[in-house]
């Protein structure tokens, strides 16, 4: 059964403070499932565990944070739904493999990604910081595979995946940053649902640890939705947090410490 563990107050802070730096950097850019992760193997939960504790903060923040982001803008979702489906249906199979699977392999090859789209971000700002959407003329099929690759990996570990969605989004979509933003929230939310019940199913969650974060995650994603649609420039304050997030995670990944 889903292990339930009392807390003292020291865990309970940790816990909502982690989330909470968590919450804000997924929402803006992703990769902040590296903050949760961690913190819950310092607390002694094992990696599978982990993994699938880490989906109830993930599901909550992406809902705060998409419901914080449609207070300033409006999305026609169901111009996605095709992504969208195709998503969920990756991240079940994720999901499936996560639970039989090491990811040590996969760990090295987001680690290499990660570092190339660093590059890219670095390399190419014009293409972060356009103001409105652009036409890319990228086949479907491939935009297809793409999304449903995403969603396999994301419901495999996780981590890095907004980064991976707001590059694709940018890439194959052309999507401004703000906008490649609350797309991203709205796949995270859908494709997160079918992952964590696939954990549950397989006994690797804990509620009370992932309910704490979870706390801290969604007061993380509110703010951060406020920062991203009030603050002047907030296209170019995304770019260099993502920046940095690419670095400090591809160095993660690769298991440089």
């Amino acid at each position: 059964m889903a292990f339930i563990n009392e807390l003292n107050l020291q865990n309970v802070l940790l816990l909502l403070a982690g989330g909470m730096a968590a919450g804000f950097i997924n929402t803006l850019v992703g990769s902040g499932s590296a903050i949760t992760l961690g913190l819950f193997s310092f607390m002694g939960l094992p990696s599978p565990i982990a993994n699938g504790t880490n989906r109830i903060g993930v599901l909550v923040q992406s809902i705060v944070g998409f419901l914080s982001f449609k207070k300033y803008q409006t999305i026609a979702w169901k111009s996605y739904l095709d992504l969208l489906i195709l998503s969920v249906a990756g991240a079940w199979l994720g999901a499936q493999l996560a639970a039989y699977l090491d990811a040590r392999q996969l760990d090295v090859a987001l680690g290499v990604l990660m570092f190339l789209l660093f590059l890219w971000v670095w390399l190419k700002p014009q293409k972060w910081l356009k103001t409105q959407d652009e036409a890319v003329n990228f086949p479907r099929w491939l935009r297809y595979l793409i999304f449903f690759g995403i969603g396999v990996y994301g419901g495999f570990i996780q981590a890095g995946v907004g980064v991976l969605i707001m590059a694709a989004m940018v890439a194959t979509m052309g999507k401004e940053l703000k906008q490649a933003n609350i797309l991203k929230l709205l796949m995270v939310l859908c494709f997160t649902v079918p992952s964590l019940i696939v954990f549950i199913a397989h006994h690797q969650v804990n509620f009370v640890y992932g309910i704490w974060v979870a706390i801290g995650q969604s007061i993380g994603a509110y703010g951060a939705a406020g920062f991203a649609n009030k603050v002047p420039r907030a296209n170019e304050y995304i770019r260099y947090l993502l920046l940095l997030v690419l670095l400090v995670a591809s160095i993660k990944f690769l298991h440089f410490w």
